[in-house]
C-alpha cells in the first residue's frame, strides 16, 4: 500500500509522522521484523528505510482520526475506501 523505500513521506505527505515503521516488545518479535524486512528488500532496488523499533508509551490518536476513513468516507493515499462487510469476517 505504500513504498517503504521513501525515508518520512509517503506521496505527498511529508514528515516523520508519516515514516514506516514496526515496533517491536521482545527479542523474537525484533528478529522476525528484521527477518521480514531482509525478504522484503530482495523486491526492491532501494533500500528499504522502514524502522525497527522497541515500542514504548502509545499515544491514542484524537477522536476525529478514529475510523477516519469509515467515517468520511475518503480513501488514504491512492488506496479508495470500500466499505467491509463485517458479516464476512
Amino acid at each position: 500500500m505504500h513504498d517503504p523505500t521513501q525515508l518520512n513521506r509517503q506521496g505527498p505527505d511529508v514528515g516523520d509522522s508519516y515514516r514506516t515503521a514496526i515496533f517491536y516488545l521482545d527479542d523474537n518479535q525484533k528478529n522476525i521484523a528484521e527477518e521480514v524486512k531482509a525478504l522484503a528488500q530482495k523486491n526492491h532496488k532501494d533500500p528499504i528505510v522502514t524502522e525497527i523499533t522497541k515500542a514504548s508509551e502509545f499515544y491514542k490518536a484524537e477522536d476525529y482520526h478514529q475510523k477516519y476513513t469509515e467515517n468520511t468516507g475518503r480513501g488514504m493515499c491512492h488506496i479508495p475506501y470500500q466499505a467491509i462487510d463485517q458479516d464476512t469476517y
